[in-house]
C-alpha cells in the first residue's frame, strides 16, 4: 500500500497491517449493507454489532499474529499490560460510527503500530470512498499509492480548517469548518492529502481517535502535536491527548501562537 519497499524489520509488521485493515474495511462494507444493531454506550457514544466484530477481526489478525505486543482498542476493555510491550497496536474499528449508521461513506478503519511511545506504521481505510491511506516512519505517506504532500503556509486567509464551530472561531479567515460528524482520523488524512488545512480540536482526545492519522500528517511533511503544542506520545497509562492541532509546518508554527494567546 506504499510506493516504496520498506527494510525487512518494517515490511512483514506493514504487509500484516495494511492487509489486516483492507480486509476489515471490506467486512466493514458488507455490514453496512445489512441492518447491523446499533446502541448507546455508557458515554453515549454510538457502537454497533459491525464495530465489535471488526474489533475482534483485527485483534485476531494482529495481536494474536504478534502476541509480544499491546493492543488498544477503542471497543476492547483496556488492560495496564500494554504498558510494559515496547511495540503496540492501536485501533478504531470504526471512526465515525453514526456515519457509518446513517449509511454515508464519513467512516473508515484505523490502525496503527507504536514503538516506545511513537506511531511507526500506519494505515486507515476509508472503504465507501475506496480510499486507503498508509505511511511507514521515515518512508512518505500515501493514498492509494500516491505520495500525500500537506499544505503549507504562514496565514490563515481562505484556509480550510476541519473543527467544530469553537476551532472555526479561533482562526479569523479561515474558509470553513467541518461537521462534527466527519471523525478525527479522516481530519488528519485530509490535512495530510492536502484537501484541509488545519485540523483542530479542543478536550482530551482518545488514542485510538489519532494515533493513524498522527503519521499520515507528520509523514506528508506536516506536525500534529496536542494544543498545547506538547508531541503526541501514545501507550501512556491514560491512553488520551489534550486535544489535536494539525497543519502544514509554517501554519502549525502560526496557529500555536495564536492558541497560546488564548
Amino acid at each position: 500500500m506504499l510506493g516504496v519497499k520498506l527494510p525487512a524489520n518494517l515490511q512483514a509488521d506493514s504487509d500484516l497491517l495494511f492487509t489486516a485493515v483492507q480486509e476489515a474495511g471490506a467486512m466493514g462494507l458488507e455490514l453496512s449493507r445489512k441492518n447491523v444493531r446499533n446502541w448507546a454506550k455508557p458515554d453515549g457514544s454510538t457502537v454497533t454489532e459491525a464495530d465489535l466484530q471488526i474489533d475482534a477481526f483485527l485483534k485476531s489478525r494482529l495481536h494474536d499474529t504478534r502476541p509480544d505486543y499491546g493492543w488498544l482498542s477503542e471497543e476492547t476493555p483496556d488492560t495496564p499490560d500494554r504498558l510494559s510491550c515496547k511495540r503496540l497496536w492501536i485501533v478504531d474499528p470504526i471512526d465515525g460510527t453514526n456515519s457509518f449508521v446513517n449509511g454515508s461513506d464519513g467512516w473508515c478503519i484505523g490502525a496503527a503500530l507504536i514503538e516506545d511511545g511513537q506511531v511507526i506504521l500506519a494505515a486507515l481505510y476509508q472503504p465507501k470512498a475506496e480510499l486507503f491511506y498508509a505511511a511507514a516512519l521515515g518512508y512518505g505517506a500515501y493514498c492509494n499509492k500516491v505520495l500525500m504532500t500537506a499544505n503549507d503556509d504562514s496565514g490563515f486567509a481562505g484556509a480550510k480548517l476541519l473543527g467544530t464551530g469553537r476551532a472555526l472561531k479561533t482562526f479569523p479567515g479561515v474558509s470553513a469548518a467541518a461537521s462534527p460528524q466527519i471523525p478525527l482520523l479522516l481530519r488528519l488524512a485530509h490535512v495530510a492529502s492536502g484537501q484541509a488545512d488545519i485540523a483542530l480540536s479542543f478536550g482530551p482526545r482518545n488514542d485510538w481517535d489519532l494515533a493513524a492519522g498522527d503519521l499520515l500528517v507528520q509523514e506528508a511533511g506536516g506536525v500534529i502535536t496536542q494544543v498545547t503544542g506538547a508531541k503526541m506520545i501514545y501507550n501512556l497509562a491514560t491512553p488520551k491527548q489534550n486535544g489535536m492541532l494539525a497543519a502544514g509546518k509554517q501554519r502549525h508554527s502560526a496557529a500555536l501562537k495564536i492558541l497560546e494567546a488564548i
